[in-house]
């Protein structure tokens, strides 16, 4: 949704880079592209406003005259403002002392509602909790169906004893269901609310009557962030006439340009709590304005990718991998490959993945033609071999990939090119574990043994055995301090041998300092 506004910002940035000195023309010009993209993100324009005048107060203050990088102290500026009009801190749901805890959604219709009450009890369920949903939206034709059908994708209970399609009170469904999720231990409870085509007094009343009824811990606010302007006038007329406590966006992959999400906030003074970004449902998650922002400005999102693997991948699995990797390549089989690669296929999509590590916005355009059939094409071809060709990939002949590539429904070069692929990363993989790095990099740190660097000092001390003799053992080191002194005070340069330092020459460019 952020990709035009992202790559103006990207743009802008870049005819900061390498001046070692900003003048206040620049700082102008900057502050003038910045408006640019932000008001054809559709960002409302009180908000521009208010955030250009606050980036160029501190552009032109001593933060950025003073400092090292004035280019990036702007960029860290402007990262910073950001994450104020996005809300500032991430704000946690409050849960009930005694009792259920109520959540109500309020919105209009074609808002998301319903889908989002599953998002938002799976992702509950995920937390520990035993979350209830609550069919209130009874005047919507086939509200309650499509809620029950959503509950059951979720594996979430649901509570909905009135038929709907016009038929039942839902203030007193609203009520009963608080009672009913005391007796059956559901420690919180979603109330899904009708929706209009637009703001009414109906509607408003017939929330409000709801929310006297259950008077719930939290009220939010769904919101279309596709609407654009018009997401500003929604989210005041719902603050003023029912009240909410924090924002819900919807629709967050869409392709619209994004400015509700940076101008909801800083307007009604309630933060966005929840984000959906697409239609399974796991594709919600917590807001963070800090993460947020990072991804706007094409720094990526490692954050919540790490805390993605976290879910997906179990500690256990992991030390066992890096363990069969440390003894050697050909202990790591395309079984385990197979292994990894669905793994990391629960994270989600590849390419929403990818977009969350840094600089990715360069190759913006690769990622956005990713097949993602293609993981499963792989998987395909893996499961199409025999135990003995996955043990083994060597023994792959031209007959076995014949077969292998007929069984998967693929090209015989298919096959060849995944084993191929198998082979470089094995390599690779298994080079990271023991110490080796990436190929043409030194070994990183805490990553293995380094049982190649090891061998090497193992070699060099060769023929520089110690006395066994202790008195003579200590003679001898102090004979080789002696040594590392003298050669220290003979040349304190650290010259090459055989040069002195009386005949050491400056350079031209420092015979000017020396008098």
């Amino acid at each position: 949704m952020f990709d035009t506004l992202s790559d103006r910002l990207a743009n802008t940035f870049k005819s900061l880079r390498g001046k070692g000195r900003l003048t206040e023309a620049d700082i102008d010009a900057t502050a003038r592209e910045i408006r640019i993209a932000l008001l054809e993100a559709d960002v409302a324009l009180p908000v521009v406003r208010s955030f250009i005048r606050q980036v160029k107060e501190r552009a032109l203050g001593s933060e950025v005259s003073q400092a090292l990088n004035p280019a990036q102290q702007v960029i860290k500026i402007v990262n910073d403002e950001l994450v104020t009009i996005l809300g500032g801190e991430t704000r946690r749901l409050r849960f009930a002392k005694t009792g259920p805890t109520v959540i109500m959604l309020a919105g209009l219709q074609g808002a998301g509602k319903t889908t989002l009450a599953g998002k938002l009890g799976s992702w509950l369920q995920k937390q520990g909790h035993a979350p209830l949903l609550v069919a209130c939206d009874l005047q919507r034709p086939n509200a309650v169906n499509q809620l029950g059908v959503v509950a059951e994708r979720a594996g979430v209970a649901i509570f909905a004893p009135e038929p709907g399609n016009g038929v039942g009170d839902p203030v007193q469904v609203a009520k009963d269901s608080v009672e009913f999720a005391r007796s059956k231990q559901h420690d919180v409870v979603i109330v899904d609310t009708a929706g209009r085509l637009g703001i009414d007094a109906e509607l408003m009343q017939q929330a409000a009557d709801i929310r006297d009824a259950v008077q719930p811990q939290e009220i939010l606010f769904v919101l279309d962030a596709m609407i654009g302007q018009d997401a500003v006038n929604t989210a005041e007329a719902f603050r003023d006439g029912v009240g909410f406590d924090g924002v819900v966006l919807s629709k967050l992959d869409g392709d619209a340009r994004g400015g509700a999400a940076l101008s909801v906030a800083h307007v009604t003074g309630k933060q966005i709590m929840f984000a959906s970004n697409g239609e399974k449902l796991d594709d919600f998650d917590a807001f963070h304005p800090d993460r947020m922002a990072s991804r706007i400005l094409g720094m990526g999102d490692m954050l919540s990718l790490i805390e993605k693997a976290e879910q997906t991948f179990s500690q256990d699995e992991a030390e066992k991998m890096a363990a069969k990797l440390a003894k050697g390549p050909k202990e790591f089989t395309l079984d385990d490959f197979l292994s990894q690669m669905e793994q990391v296929r629960k994270m989600g999509s590849i390419s929403k993945l990818l977009g969350m590590l840094p600089g990715m916005g360069q190759i913006k355009e690769q990622i956005n033609n990713l097949d993602e059939r293609d993981v499963d094409r792989t998987a395909a071809i893996i499961k199409s071999m025999t135990p003995a060709e996955r043990q083994d990939p060597t023994i792959i002949n031209g007959s076995r990939r014949a077969r292998i590539a007929k069984g998967s429904g693929v090209d015989v070069s298919a096959v060849k090119n995944l084993v191929e692929r198998f082979f470089d990363a094995r390599k690779m993989m298994s080079r990271m574990a023991q110490g080796g790095g990436m190929p043409g990099m030194p070994g990183l740190p805490g990553m293995g043994g380094g049982a190649a660097r090891k061998k090497k000092q193992q070699k060099q001390s060769k023929g520089k055995r110690q006395s066994g003799n202790p008195m003579k053992r200590k003679a001898e080191e102090q004979a080789a301090a002696a040594r590392r002194e003298a050669a220290q005070a003979d040349n304190p340069l650290g010259l090459p041998a055989g040069e002195s330092a009386q005949n050491f020459e400056l350079p031209d460019e420092f015979k000017k300092f020396m008098g």
